[in-house]
């Protein structure tokens, strides 16, 4: 390090994090500032190979249109359960739709596994979504337990919408889940993409 204090001066200044190459001296004598000059990458959701696979695989779309059908079965299944656990009426609509979305979500995770196979190689506990998968196990045990219930009469009516209601609440946190991921996928589209304009 120079004993010179102008020199001192500008190497301070010059670690301003403001141009390509500003502080990269200054940095090395001072790794504490390195950061303003480096910053890391940011963890990609998908390698640029699995984005290839994920955009060319069949199933990417058929999990696309899944995923809505679902939500929109969901949302009439619920006020259907409600209206039920409300005014006692209607139990055969509220069953039939809780059936309904059990065979979609059935479907779903099934398409959902072939294309976790397209992308990363495997059909379930992919890393990049292995917490996504753990709760859709969750779901789909829940469901499959209201199914099990409504065939051997195990519980009344009221225990099964309350046992559809739990699997409902699993069925948000895991569509939550995704689209988190799906909104980091899009981030780190818009970063590759930025990053690799000439500049």
């Amino acid at each position: 390090m120079t004993n010179n204090p102008f020199q001192r001066w500008l190497d301070a200044a010059d670690c301003c994090p403001f141009g390509t190459t500003a502080g990269r001296g200054y940095a090395l004598e001072h790794p504490r500032h390195e950061s303003a000059v480096r910053r890391p990458a940011p963890r990609l959701l998908y390698t640029p190979e699995q984005r290839q696979r994920r955009d060319a695989s069949a199933w990417t779309i058929v999990q696309g249109v899944l995923a809505q059908v679902q939500f929109v079965v969901f949302l009439a299944s619920l006020s259907l359960v409600l209206r039920y656990l409300g005014t006692g009426q209607g139990y055969g609509l509220a069953t039939a739709s809780i059936v309904v979305k059990t065979g979609i979500l059935f479907a779903i995770l099934f398409t959902g596994s072939l294309w976790e196979h397209d992308v990363f190689g495997r059909y379930l506990f992919a890393p990049a979504f292995f917490w996504e998968d753990v709760v859709s196990l969750l779901v789909l045990a829940l469901h499959a337990a209201y199914v099990v219930a409504l065939l051997t009469g195990a519980l009344d009516p009221i225990g099964q919408m309350l046992l559809a209601l739990a699997g409902y609440a699993a069925y948000v946190v895991n569509a939550t889940q995704f689209l988190i991921k799906f909104g980091i996928a899009r981030r780190n589209q818009r970063e590759t993409a930025f990053s690799s304009v000439p500049r």
